[in-house]
Parts: structure tokens; C-alpha cells; sequence
């Protein structure tokens, strides 16, 4: 990425530091000195995660090996960390619920507590999410350290990717293009109707939650609107009215209420708009996609 990050802005504009291992005493002493603001995006746990006690003990050494290391170098001012949406809840398009700021998805952490063996695929990686951040919390407000922090929890993602030929098509922008493609449909059939976040609105929402005076102490719910892949299939088939897109089932639309109106407000006062159409996204997405196969 360092060619590409030269390209568009300049020169000595981008550096890139190895970390080996995350975990090692003092491995982001270096890293951070100097640094005024710190997104920690980086996760190992993967959604097919079962033994929840084990990812916890192997993941939050590191991260909070990061957060000393930023409290211990004056220049840091803002520390944003990323969990996920599914730290807050389970997307059941069947259910109506409100869910608020501190919300965390108890019933991941009880079905797993109760039989690893009921759980499902997801579940362990939603009920690590929510103990993982509630820990990170805790150390938060034990240690009083002198940056802003906040969290941010994006939904699904969808959108532009910044550089397809260096990154590919990932995560779950990469299930708009299976979805083009014809292939692993199941896999997609199986995600519920839910929220998604557009790339460039989680960007920003990152740069607001690290430059923005008062933003600390919050849980950012990078929520936009409503999706299911029966209308991204249908916004596809719109787009390229010469393929044939296959049709989804329609599992309905969420119900929930979600408390996005602060992230959409922060994202909103730096691009004017707000969150992104679902319609801009997948066609963002698309354009992506094309842009990868020449």
C-alpha cells in the first residue's frame, strides 16, 4: 500500500512499522511515540471461534498493551477502538427490540456459557466481541488515561475498496461480489437482514471520533440503513441489466431500533449527507469489482 498512499498524496506521507508480535512487552512503545491519534483495528479471532476464554486471554493482553503504551507517550490524544455491531446484539429480522448505547449481546455471552455446543457459527465470535469490549472498558475507567477513547462498533460493509488491485475485494464487501458471481450462495443466504455501514463513512466516522472536541467516553453504532441480500441482489440486476443475478429469498427487513443518530451526526459534519444510500454502496462496491477485473 505504500505506492499507492505515495501516489495520492505525496511522499513520506505514510510509513508503515512491523509489529511481530502484538503481545510482547513494550511492542508499541515504539510505534506510538510521536503519535497524536490511534484507530486499533486489528482482531484474531475469526467467526469460527469456540473456546471464547482462550481468544480473550490470547486478544486482550494486546490490546491493552496498546492503550498503556498510548498512555505512557504524551502526544496521544484520541484512541478509538474497533468492535463490532454484533458486540450489541444478534440480527434477528423476526424481532423488535430497542437497543441503546450500552447495550452488549448478553444472549451470545449465555448461549455460550451454557453449551459451546448449541451455539452456532457466529455466536462465540459475537459473545468475545461483547466480553472483550466490556473488558476494555473496565481498563478504561480504571486507568483514567489522559486521550479521549471511544468504540466503534461498524454493521456489515459494504462500499468502495481503496485499492482493489493491492487488496482484492474483502470481508463482506467481497459477498456483493460472490453474490454477482453466482457462488457461495448459501453463505450469503445466511446472513439476516441487518444494518450495513458504507467504507467511506466508517472512515470518517474514525477520523470524527479521533479529531472531534468532546467525542469521549462513547460507543459509536457505525449503523446505517437497512439491508438484506434479496435487494442487493435487485440493486445488482439493476446495475447490470446484461448478467444474470441470482434471486434471493426475502427474509424481511430489521426491526430494531438502534442508537446511530450520534455516529450519522459525526459522519454527517464531515461530508454533508450522512450515512450512504444502499443503493451508492453496492454500486461503489460494483465499480470495485471492476475495477479489480480490468
Amino acid at each position: 500500500m505504500e505506492p499507492f498512499f505515495a501516489d495520492r498524496y505525496g511522499p513520506g506521507r505514510f510509513e508503515v512499522v512491523e509489529v511481530s508480535d502484538f503481545g510482547a512487552l513494550g511492542a508499541w512503545d515504539e510505534p506510538v511515540r510521536g503519535v497524536a491519534g490511534i484507530a486499533g483495528v486489528a482482531g484474531q479471532a475469526g467467526l469460527d471461534l469456540v473456546d471464547i476464554d482462550a481468544a480473550l486471554d490470547l486478544e486482550f493482553p494486546f490490546v491493552t498493551g496498546l492503550l498503556k503504551a498510548a498512555k505512557d507517550e504524551p502526544s496521544v490524544k484520541s484512541v478509538v477502538f474497533t468492535s463490532s455491531a454484533w458486540a450489541a446484539w444478534t440480527p434477528d429480522p423476526s424481532k423488535k427490540t430497542a437497543l441503546h448505547e450500552w447495550s452488549y449481546n448478553d444472549e451470545a455471552v449465555r448461549i455460550m456459557r451454557d453449551d459451546t455446543s448449541s451455539g452456532g457459527k457466529g455466536i462465540g465470535y459475537m459473545a468475545f466481541k461483547a466480553l472483550l469490549e466490556q473488558r476494555i472498558w473496565d481498563w478504561i475507567r480504571a486507568e483514567k488515561p489522559s486521550y479521549t477513547f471511544n468504540t466503534i462498533l461498524p454493521e456489515t460493509v459494504f462500499g468502495a475498496t481503496l485499492s482493489p488491485d493491492h487488496q482484492g475485494i474483502q470481508s463482506t464487501c467481497g459477498m456483493v461480489k460472490w453474490l454477482r458471481e453466482g457462488v457461495n450462495l448459501g453463505m450469503i443466504a445466511s446472513v439476516r437482514a441487518q444494518r450495513y455501514v458504507d467504507t467511506r463513512d466508517l472512515g470518517l466516522l474514525y477520523v470524527a471520533a479521533l479529531t472531534t472536541p468532546g467525542v469521549d467516553g462513547e460507543r459509536l453504532f457505525a449503523f446505517g440503513s437497512k439491508f438484506n441480500f434479496a435487494k442487493i441482489a435487485q440493486i445488482l440486476q439493476a446495475l447490470e441489466p446484461e448478467k444474470k443475478i441470482p434471486v434471493m429469498a426475502d427474509d424481511g427487513w430489521d426491526q430494531n431500533e438502534v442508537p446511530n443518530q450520534r455516529a450519522e451526526s459525526l459522519v454527517r459534519a464531515l461530508n454533508g449527507r450522512g450515512w450512504a444510500t444502499l443503493e451508492d454502496s453496492i454500486a461503489d462496491n460494483l465499480n470495485s469489482i471492476k475495477k479489480l477485473e480490468g
